[in-house]
C-alpha cells in the first residue's frame, strides 16, 4: 500500500482521481496521464510526490514517446493502473455511424493493451510489481443501451485473466470491477439517483487493497450483483432488471 510509484490513466476524474490521491495518502508516488493537463492539474492540487502527464492513449505513437519519457523520469514505476475509459449510449437495432463504438474499442481495450506492452518488461524488472485493469460490472451482465461499451469490459476481464497467468510469479494482476458509480463517465451520472456515491466506493476499494494478501479482484460489495450471476443462476434476472432501468431512465 505504501512506497510505490503507480502509474494512473484517465487520472483527471472519476475514480482515477480518487485512485490516485488515495494512493498519494497512504505514502505512495503518483503519476497520473490523461489528455488534460488542466483536469490532471486538478486532481494534483499541489500534493507532494504527484506529477501529470497529458497521454492521447489512442495513439500508439504517443503511448511509445510517453512511456519512454515516464520510465526515464519515474525509473522506479512499479504499477501501473490502467483506468481510462469512454462510454457511450447506442441504438444497435439500426444503421448508424460507428464512431462512438470505435473509439470505445480503441481506448477501453486496445489503450490498455498498448500500454501494457509498452511498459510490461520494466515493471518485470521492479521490485513488488503491479497491474491492475480497471474492467465493470457491466462486462459480467451488460446494458443493451451500452452494448460496445460492455463488450471492451468483458474483453478486459478476459485479457486480465490471461495477463494473470502468464505473468504468474512475475508481477501482480488484478482486476478493479466497478458497479455504477456517481462520477461523470456518462453525462449527469454523478448525480444519478440509484448510482454508487464515489467515496463509498473508494472506502471500499481502498479497504480491500490492504488485506493480505490482495485479491486478484477488487471487487465491492455491490458490483456483486453482477459479476457471480451466471455463476448463480441468475444471469436473467439481473439482465432484464439493469435494462429494465436502464429503459426507464432514457424515458
Amino acid at each position: 500500500m505504501s512506497y510505490n510509484t503507480i502509474l494512473i490513466t484517465g487520472g483527471g476524474s472519476g475514480i482515477g482521481r480518487e485512485l490516485a490521491r488515495r494512493f498519494n495518502e497512504q505514502g505512495n508516488t503518483v503519476v497520473v496521464a490523461g489528455r488534460s493537463m488542466s483536469t490532471l492539474q486538478e486532481t494534483i492540487g499541489g500534493r507532494t510526490n504527484m506529477s501529470a502527464y497529458a497521454l492521447d492513449a489512442d495513439d500508439p505513437a504517443a503511448i511509445a514517446i510517453f512511456t519512454e519519457q515516464v520510465v526515464a523520469e519515474h525509473p522506479k514505476l512499479n504499477v501501473l493502473i490502467n483506468n481510462a475509459g469512454i462510454m457511450r449510449y447506442e441504438d444497435l437495432s439500426k444503421n448508424r455511424d460507428l464512431s462512438d463504438a470505435e473509439a470505445q474499442i480503441t481506448t477501453n481495450l486496445l489503450g490498455p493493451i498498448r500500454l501494457t506492452n509498452a511498459l510490461i518488461d520494466h515493471l518485470k524488472s521492479q521490485p513488488n510489481p503491479v497491474l491492475i485493469n480497471v474492467s465493470s460490472g457491466l462486462a459480467f451482465v451488460p446494458r443493451s443501451d451500452a452494448g460496445t461499451y460492455g463488450a471492451t469490459k468483458a474483453a478486459i476481464h478476459s485479457y486480465t485473466m490471461a495477463l494473470r497467468d502468464q505473468l504468474r510469479g512475475k508481477v501482480k494482476v488484478i482486476e478493479l470491477i466497478p458497479p455504477a458509480i456517481q462520477t461523470e463517465l456518462t453525462p449527469g451520472q454523478s448525480n444519478r439517483e440509484g448510482f454508487m456515491p464515489l467515496d463509498d466506493f473508494m472506502d471500499e476499494v481502498m479497504a480491500i487493497f490492504a488485506q493480505q494478501p490482495t485479491s486478484d479482484e477488487i471487487l465491492v460489495s455491490r458490483a456483486a450483483f453482477q459479476r457471480w450471476a451466471e455463476r448463480e443462476g441468475r444471469f436473467d434476472q439481473a439482465f432484464e432488471l439493469i435494462n429494465a432501468k436502464a429503459r426507464a431512465a432514457r424515458r
